[in-house]
């Protein structure tokens, strides 16, 4: 970065959410609250799925990564935005800035592809139980995260790396509570229709492709258990371990599709936001819990685990 002249831009100012005085210290306690719930609810999963040698199967292998994303994935932005409500608006330099949306956007991105081998895993062992130890061995689940956390990484090192060429000269206050990838597009100097043409062609296919894998798997497995499965009882197991996993499918893409799929130049900058706030602080704290209230192991599990610290 060349030094600040008189008019490049070396700091930001996020304006959060709101600058009601009441509401911040309401929204602040509300998130705190969210925050701490995502930490302990995703921390108790990641322990017991390492501890618990009853866990040790593809499926909790898969759902500990995804409580590992949630904790650095509301970490990357609520702690700053919590600061913002206690303090007003909330400087922040060039460099974290880009690490912001770095983070934001490799996080996230895992996620969406993660969930995708979550249905995945969810259709062999519901379609194909007989393979399914040989389909998902612990050598193949280890090489689908892998793929999940590399995918992500790549794809928010393009965005940064493009966002990082730009140049910033008058405004900067980004009316949002993180360094989100539109909002600063909307501060820059030169021309960022490139940026924009890769949020559209690159951003769309990532959301796209494994929601349309995860729609596939579940239309499949649905399929299956009312025309293969006679029995209710068997019909009900595997169709409630796939209901939490369907909720937590919705609880993240119906807004990511929403605030990141073309087009997006119609959509207004405070909708955004709120959307925003839906997949960054709400979807993460919330996850653990549907996972926990809908499964059997995992709350036997967390009794013992639990059992074990008291």
């Amino acid at each position: 970065l060349a030094m600040p002249n008189q008019t490049e831009v070396s700091e930001f100012i996020l304006l959060g959410l709101t600058d009601i005085q009441g509401l911040q210290h309401f929204f602040f306690i509300s998130f705190l609250l969210l925050y701490v719930t995502c930490l302990l609810g995703n921390g108790a999963i990641v322990t017991m799925v390492i501890s618990e040698p009853r866990l040790h199967t593809p499926m909790y292998f898969f759902l500990g990564n995804l409580s590992c994303l949630d904790i650095f994935y509301s970490t990357a932005t609520v702690p700053k935005m919590l600061t913002g409500f206690l303090f007003g608006h909330q400087p922040i330099s060039f460099g974290a800035c880009l690490a912001q949306l770095h983070f934001f956007h490799f996080l996230g991105s895992t996620e969406a592809v993660l969930l995708a081998t979550m249905a995945y895993d969810r259709y062999v062992a519901v379609c194909n139980p007989l393979r399914y130890a040989l389909v998902m061995s612990p050598w193949t689940s280890l090489l689908l995260a892998v793929a999940s956390w590399s995918t992500g990484f790549v794809y928010a090192m393009m965005h940064s790396v493009m966002t990082s060429q730009l140049s910033f000269c008058g405004h900067n206050h980004i009316h949002h509570f993180f360094c989100d990838i539109k909002p600063l597009l909307n501060l820059a100097c030169g021309s960022t229709s490139l940026n924009m043409t890769l949020l559209s062609v690159v951003t769309t296919p990532i959301a796209l492709g494994p929601f349309t894998l995860i729609v596939l798997s579940y239309l499949y497995i649905i399929s299956f258990l009312f025309y293969k499965v006679r029995s209710q009882e068997e019909r009900w197991k595997p169709f409630s371990t796939c209901a939490s996993h369907l909720a937590i499918v919705a609880l993240f893409y119906l807004p990511v599709l929403f605030n990141y799929t073309p087009p997006s130049s119609g959509s207004s900058p405070k909708r955004d936001v709120q959307v925003s706030l839906l997949y960054s602080a709400v979807t993460p704290a919330l996850n653990p819990l549907i996972y926990t209230l809908r499964n059997q192991e995992v709350r036997a599990a967390l009794k013992k685990t639990l059992g074990r610290k008291l």
